[in-house]
């Protein structure tokens, strides 16, 4: 993944397209003195990470009609809380009142109390930093942040599990129409990595309530209720994906499984001979 480094390497006018704000609120809040940003080769203005967040912070607090005395308080705090870089795993700044705080790894995605004045997650989204709010207004600002979220699902599934299905849960609450992919990814990684068997077959339920005539999610619907040992429900789920996909050989062998399992030799000879046809 394209890092970024601690270095001045932000122009005024990436800032403003990674904040979404225009210039002149810009140059409001540096003169306020929110951030100090250094000079480059041509005399323009450089940000740091650091500088990115701390004008986020500034600009949201801001609107939150909240003392200026307070903010550069607020952001002294922060700024000592602060890596020099963004993490893989992102980081979670939350604000009640002028207290400021900083949560990274596990402890970002634990629930806040209070009257939350400030809520977001900044992270890594394809090698750039995005802010992610908790709740967007309208349509068109869920479907960007549900992509922005999806694509933070699928950097964190290897480096912060937590994380990822936080991030694929977040798509499913936020995404306009339902998520085919988040909720395959969700319920793959629950049984996969975090082994919640019921957690992912309420999840495969769920989707097939929108998508009945996947086969895919017939299959993994059936893996979880394999691992549940709930073997008859889970030959059924087998049967029904075959149903719908009759090439798919993994399901034909999982049935001769369970058939061993279950002491019921005619349905292991069948599956297995489909499954060996169908793998030549």
């Amino acid at each position: 993944m394209k890092r970024r480094n601690a270095s001045h390497d932000y122009s005024l006018r990436s800032l403003q397209s990674i904040l979404g704000v225009s210039r002149r609120v810009l140059s409001g809040l540096i003169d306020a003195g929110f951030v100090q940003p250094s000079r480059g080769r041509r005399n323009e203005l450089r940000f740091t990470f650091r500088d990115v967040v701390l004008l986020r912070t500034a600009f949201q607090l801001q609107s939150a009609k909240i003392a200026s005395r307070k903010i550069l308080r607020a952001l002294a705090r922060l700024k000592a809380e602060l890596p020099e870089e963004l993490p893989l795993t992102g980081i979670r700044i939350t604000a009640v009142g002028d207290s400021v705080v900083v949560k990274t790894g596990e402890s970002q995605w634990d629930a806040t109390s209070g009257q939350l004045l400030l809520d977001l997650e900044v992270a890594p989204v394809k090698g750039e930093v995005a802010f992610l709010d908790a709740a967007p207004r309208n349509i068109v600002g869920r479907e960007k942040q549900t992509e922005e979220w999806f694509a933070l699902a699928e950097e964190l599934t290897d480096t912060d599990v937590i994380g990822a299905e936080q991030a694929y849960k977040k798509v499913l609450e936020l995404s306009p129409i339902p998520h085919y992919d988040a909720y395959n990814n969700l319920g793959v990684l629950l049984c996969e990595v975090g082994m919640k068997y019921d957690e992912a077959l309420s999840v495969f339920d769920r989707a097939l309530e929108h998508f009945p005539e996947d086969a895919l999610l017939h299959f993994n619907r059936a893996v979880a209720l394999e691992e549940l040992e709930r073997y008859d429900a889970a030959v059924q789920a087998y049967e029904r994906c075959i149903e719908l996909n009759p090439t798919h050989a993994d399901a034909h062998f999982n049935i001769a499984r369970l058939s061993e399992i279950r002491g019921d030799k005619q349905s292991l000879l069948r599956h297995l001979s489909a499954y060996r046809r169908l793998s030549r």
